[in-house]
């Protein structure tokens, strides 16, 4: 794993959001360092200090997002 982005790689892995082969490597690379261990458990920690926010859009941000999409589709179909 590259030294420069190994935090960055952990926030992913924990997000669920690196491939499996990221998700492969890292999870070998826990197994065998300590010191990788000690910052991903530090970084759970953080995540779920986190607060337990949900973002809803209005009704109107959805029916301007419907529209946008509706006029986009047609002008690809002409």
């Amino acid at each position: 794993m590259k030294q420069t982005s190994t935090s960055e790689l952990l926030v992913q892995f924990l997000y669920k959001e690196t491939s499996l082969a990221e998700s492969l490597e890292i999870a070998e690379e826990l197994e065998n360092d300590l010191l990788l261990v000690e910052e991903f458990h530090e970084l759970q920690e953080a995540l779920h200090e986190l607060p337990k926010v949900q973002f809803n859009p209005s009704s109107n941000t959805i029916s301007r997002i419907l529209k946008y999409s509706k006029e986009a589709t047609l002008e690809t179909l002409q």
